[in-house]
Order: C-alpha cells, then structure tokens, then sequence
C-alpha cells in the first residue's frame, strides 16, 4: 500500500476530532441537533486551519444514511464514500480553475434536480473569493431560491473579496489561527499512534514553525520525520528549519547584559560557522526579548515550556527593563534594516553593536560620560524610540552642572533634566520663582496642574538631586507664572518662525509673479517653517 501523508492520514473525520474551532463546531453541531439548517455556510480564515475539512464533516452530519446528526456513523456507504472523496452528492469545486461564468451556470444548472443518493446534494466551493463577478451574479440567482434539498457550503481566505450580496446569504463562520498549544498537543498525539520516538523540543519547533496551521504543521512533521531518518530529533529539526539554537540567542542576551562586546562577536562567528539564517535570528532575538521583558512584569505567567524559565527570570533580574525595552525596539526596527546591509551577518552584527552603544538615558548617570557639560551621553534619537523615560532635547552649550545651580536660568536646568515625559511636561510648564537655601521655588502654569502629583514632584527633585549632585529640595505652587516658561518660550519661537515663514512666502518673487498671473491666492495654514 503506498505512503499517506499525515495531513490526510489523520484528518478529522468528526467534529470531536477537531483540533480548536470550538466555537464553529458548538454553532453546527446545535444547528444540526435542532435541524435549523441555512441553505448557505461561509468559512473563512487562513490556509491549513480547517475550512473544508470541517465542510466535509458537516456535508457528512446532512446525509449520513441514520439521519441527520452531529456525530455521522462513518460506517454508512455514505460516510464512507465522503472521506474516500467520491460521493455523488458531494460536489466539490475550486473556484480557482472554474472562475469563467459558464462553468458556474454549467455547474448551478444541476441544483433543480434532486440528489442521486443523498438527503441533500451539497455544494463546497473552496477559495470562492477567486470567482468572476459573471461567476458571483450566477451563484446569487441561486442563492436568492435555494431549491430545498441543495445546500452550499463556501470557503475562503479572503472574505473581504467576496461582494456584499452573497455574503449576507451566508451564515459566516471565521476560524481562528490555531495556538501552538494545539499545535503542539495534536502532534504529540499523532506520533504517539504512529509509535514514532520524539523529542518534546522538536515537536514545540515544528508546532511554532507551522504558525497556526495545523497543515503546514502536519506537513512539517513529515518532512521532519522523513529528515530525522524515522524520528524526530531537535538537532534534526533546527537543521531542517534553520532555526536558532537557544544558546546563540542566551549568549547574545548574556554578552549584551555584560556589555562584552568581543563575546558578542564570539557568538556571532560560531552561527555563521553553522550557516545560520541571521534574518531568522533576529526574529528570534525578538521573541526572546519579549519574553524577558514580560518575564520583568508579569513574572509568574512565564512557564517552562521552553525548558527555560529559569534563564529568562535570571535574565530579568540581571538586565534592566529600560535595556531590554531598548534592546526590543532596536531589533524591530532592524528586521526593516537588515534587508539593505551588505550581507544578512553584517546588518545582524551592526545591530547588536548599536544594542552596545546606545542606553537609555538614566543608565547614563552611573557611568562616566565624556561630556562633562551634558547629562546625556549616547544618540538621543534610539532612546526617543523607547518614549520613556524621556531625555534631554539637547545638550547644554554653555551652563555646567557645576554652576547650573547658581543660575537664574530654569529653562537650561529643565533641558538637562533626565525626567519622564510627563514629568517633563511639568517640569516644562513651570518659571523659578527664588532658590535659596538649596530650595528650587518654581510655579507651575494653572493650565497643567492636573499633571501634578506628589510622585512626580518627588520625582523631579530626585532628578534635580541627580543633576547638581547634590541633595536639593524642591516646592511647586500652582500659580500663573510672572517669567516665560520653557514652553511658553519653545511656543513664542515657533509662532516667530511661522511668521518669518509666512512673510518668506509672501516675498517670494515667483509666489508673486504666479499671483499677479493666475491671481493665485497663499493659504497661509499650510505654510510650515523649514526645521
């Protein structure tokens, strides 16, 4: 007897074979226990999640020969000759290579007779979406007076193609991507009665690979069986896959957390020296830094499935939360980058070395900076991306923090906070009123007062203390302020600068030519300044 694939071995042959779908399975199996059948069932969703396997089991429900019923014998000639795939009163059809009207009138001219064998001749268009708009104003005429004894049953991928008109004849099903979780549980099962030896961590490999395909899943695992010689070894798999061995990816995080830039390039030589997929890395890179960063929050919904829990909580215990977010948002936007380096190994490389270079900015005030007149040491542009905290928009031209405190100037003190965003925008909307003896007196602006609270008031004399390293003591009183703010005077420069821009415009030699020619008018709201 010749090889069958696992896909069609062990496809479902019952609703209670099916993996997932509970919410589909629950609609159809009370519809059928009621008999409230529509004349028309839509499903959609992705490839390889169920969509015409179910169909089959329910044209199977319509016409099993003890009566219509949620669980079909599979004995019958009927249940039989539907999973074979040859009944007569199952006509399946791709819509794919019959997009043309006249196959579909050809086709849909059948329904006014009455089935040859069956309790209901059961129409399955798989991926209907790809029917002309002769072939869709055909199947309406149809839908709109169902004979009684034809039903159709229609799968998609794309539903958002389908015209409005047929779709509102349908009952509409959508499946839902299947987890890994049940991925994962139904190919543990599957090697199980095919008696073949596994390794959980390639199962978990493949289930993760098949990305909420139970077909691509099923697929994968015959190729992985096929690879792995009759048993499925995770070595085999990673090879088969060109996945990322864990221990790359820990000792990334690790040389990173150490700041041990020539291990990090240790660890980059040994993947190229396995032909790793560097692309396929920083994916993974990816994944594992979420995991810590959830791992830093919500700890206790980090399980062990990966055989790793306890690294990725040491993790999140040695790395900071600002890091890994900084960490996380260099690796995103590398997967965009990678594409245009010279290799996929050099864009991997620069990435990590980017991860070296820039911190996020309070990781700046226990290392020495090279600036002494700046509290800000890396690329201000990288930590932008992590929002928070939030920097300073530049650094001090002139004014050290050596003498800062002498000053009558808060706007240059408020620049060189390092402070949240929110506490920025206190810091911000506020004029120093007197300092004396070590207390900042400032007022803040009556239209912010909202954004203040004792945290961040504490907050900002914290950053104060930080700045002057010295302990500072710090008063805010809600007040109009009788000096410009910070941001009263980045608004007066920017109305400045609209004005000079507007007046530009109007100047403008060519601008007033066009108007004396065309009497073409300035719409001044869209003139913007050059920044």
């Amino acid at each position: 007897m010749s090889y069958q694939v696992l896909a069609r071995k062990w496809r479902p042959k019952t609703f209670e074979q099916l993996a997932g779908q509970e919410h589909v399975m629950k609609a159809l199996v009370n519809a059928l226990e009621q008999e409230r059948l529509h004349h028309a069932y839509l499903f959609t969703g992705t490839r390889g999640v169920g969509k015409t396997t179910i169909a089959r089991i329910f044209a199977k429900s319509l016409n099993c020969e003890t009566g219509i019923t949620a669980k079909p014998c599979g004995e019958c000639a009927t249940c039989q000759e539907i999973d074979a795939g040859h009944y007569v009163d199952l006509i399946e059809v791709d819509a794919a290579s019959r997009t043309g009207v006249d196959d579909t009138r050809e086709l849909l001219d059948n329904t006014q007779y009455a089935p040859t064998r069956g309790r209901y001749k059961v129409y399955l268009i798989d991926e209907v979406h790809m029917f002309s708009k002769s072939s869709f104003n055909a199947l309406l005429k149809t839908l709109e007076e169902p004979p009684p004894h034809v039903k159709f049953l229609l799968a998609t991928t794309e539903p958002q193609k389908l015209p409005i008109t047929i779709l509102s004849r349908c009952l509409q099903f959508n499946l839902k991507r299947l987890s890994q979780d049940i991925i994962n549980q139904h190919l543990e099962d599957i090697l199980q009665q095919e008696q073949i030896n596994s390794e959980p961590a390639a199962i978990k490999r493949i289930a993760r690979a098949a990305d909420g395909s139970m077909r691509d899943g099923l697929s994968l695992l015959d190729q992985a069986i096929a690879f792995s010689a009759g048993e499925l070894d995770d070595a085999a798999v990673c090879e088969m896959l060109g996945v990322i061995e864990e221990t790359f990816l820990m000792g990334i995080v690790e040389a990173l957390a150490q700041q041990e830039g020539e291990a990090l390039m240790n660890v980059v030589q040994q993947m190229s020296e396995r032909s790793c997929d560097f692309i396929a890395a920083l994916s993974e890179l990816v994944t594992l830094l979420h995991r810590i960063a959830r791992a830093q929050t919500l700890p206790d919904l980090i399980d062990n499935k990966e055989g790793d829990r306890e690294r990725i909580l040491q993790f999140a215990n040695d790395v900071t939360k600002e890091d890994i977010q900084l960490f996380y948002q260099i690796a995103l936007l590398g997967r965009r980058d990678i594409e245009y380096a010279p290799t996929p190994q050099i864009g991997f490389e620069m990435l990590l070395l980017r991860m070296l270079a820039f911190r996020p900015a309070n990781a700046n005030a226990a290392s020495p900076a090279p600036e002494k007149t700046s509290p800000v040491k890396k690329s201000e542009a990288v930590v932008e991306e992590v929002a928070k905290p939030a920097t300073a928009p530049a650094a001090l031209p002139v004014t050290t923090s050596a003498n800062m405190k002498k000053t009558d100037s808060w706007h240059d003190i408020a620049a060189a906070l390092t402070v949240t965003a929110l506490e920025r925008q206190v810091v911000e909307n506020c004029s120093l009123q007197s300092f004396q003896d070590n207390t900042y007196q400032v007022v803040l602006d009556p239209a912010h007062k909202h954004l203040l609270n004792k945290k961040r008031e504490s907050n900002i004399q914290n950053a104060l203390s930080k700045l002057f390293d010295d302990a500072v003591r710090l008063n805010i009183m809600i007040d109009n302020p009788s000096e410009e703010t910070p941001a009263m005077r980045e608004q007066r420069k920017q109305e400045e600068q609209q004005k000079r821009a507007v007046i530009s415009i109007h100047e403008d030699d060519v601008v007033n030519a066009l108007q004396e020619t065309f009497s073409a008018v300035v719409q001044e709201d869209t003139i913007r300044p050059n920044k």
